[in-house]
């Protein structure tokens, strides 16, 4: 199926959301104050969204639900966090985790809340999040044009489903599915692609909204002798989420048209489920500066 616009524009548009946890709540204070400075609604400035794991979530409110900014945060409310990161499934007896941090059963409830029962084909325009299938052993994409029958529920759940945080995610096809960030964090080049072949035009723009990167540095020699818990401990996941080659690749084929708002994380805590007061005022701030650096190459990108 193809989505077609009836007003020809000269460039197809893709917002597409890193995956990053608590963290990926930047993104969506970035966009509200595009909102606000352009005065023109995201979900009518962008063609196609894309997402990985907390960005994933992002880009179904946009896609299926149609919401503006203000919608989405009220997602990542306090009290909507509360709920998702639940300990139900925590081994405290333990001194190595043993099982999944959080159960899921708080974020279906929430996302429930906001998707209710409807299916990922509803979407009011494209809308395409990434998994891994752990027994195929291989990424996977579910879209609204493509797997349509998949609930929106089940589609967020799974790209969420982030290992050691959230357990693996059993879809009602029989796959078992893991976040897409195993694969790519970064989804840009995927929307990139999927955009081409869903309109049929080479000209697309990209705004890719990143979730911070952790640049605090290894220390290598110390990593020689470092088993599995070792590695857990010195952010292993975080190493893997957050490799730089496809943006890169991306950049060398549409230069200009591709724009990544994205820096270091700063202050603001590396792991994915701080949502102390403090954590969550770092977030803020350094959306501001994003704001500041990215701003107004965000408001000449939607104004091209």
């Amino acid at each position: 199926m193809k989505y077609i616009n009836p007003f020809f524009k000269k460039y197809k548009k893709v917002l597409s959301f890193d995956g990053g946890g608590v963290r990926a709540i930047m993104g969506v204070y970035f966009l509200k104050r595009l909102e606000q400075e352009t005065s023109r609604s995201i979900f009518d400035s962008f063609d196609l969204f894309i997402g990985t794991s907390a960005g994933a979530i992002n880009a179904l409110m946009l896609g299926i639900n149609g919401s503006s900014i203000t919608d989405i945060e009220e997602f990542w409310t306090k009290a909507n966090l509360r709920k998702i990161m639940n300990q139900s499934f925590i081994d405290k007896t333990s001194i190595l985790q043993t099982r999944p941090k959080y159960s899921n059963v708080g974020k279906k409830e929430i996302l429930s809340r906001f998707f209710a029962d409807k299916e990922i084909g509803t979407a009011l325009k494209p809308v395409i999040v990434t998994a891994y299938d752990l027994e195929k052993r291989k990424p996977v994409l579910i879209s609204s044009y493509k797997d349509s029958k998949v609930s929106v529920v089940e589609a967020a759940n799974a790209s969420s489903a982030a290992p050691i945080y959230f357990p693996t995610a059993g879809m009602n096809d029989g796959r078992w599915l893991i976040d897409g960030g195993i694969a790519t964090n970064n989804p840009s080049l995927l929307g990139y692609v999927e955009a081409k072949k869903l309109f049929g035009t080479n000209h697309i723009k990209i705004l890719g909204i990143g979730a911070g990167l952790n640049k605090r540095k290894i220390n290598g020699r110390r990593s020689k002798n470092w088993g599995a818990l070792g590695w857990l401990r010195h952010d292993i996941l975080g190493i893997m989420l957050e490799s730089s080659l496809q943006n890169e690749i991306l950049k060398d084929l549409v230069g200009d048209n591709y724009l990544r708002v994205n820096s270091s994380i700063q202050k603001v805590n590396r792991r994915m489920d701080d949502i102390s007061d403090q954590n969550l005022i770092r977030i803020k701030d350094l959306s501001d500066e994003w704001w500041s650096k990215f701003g107004k190459k965000a408001i000449n990108f939607l104004n091209s």
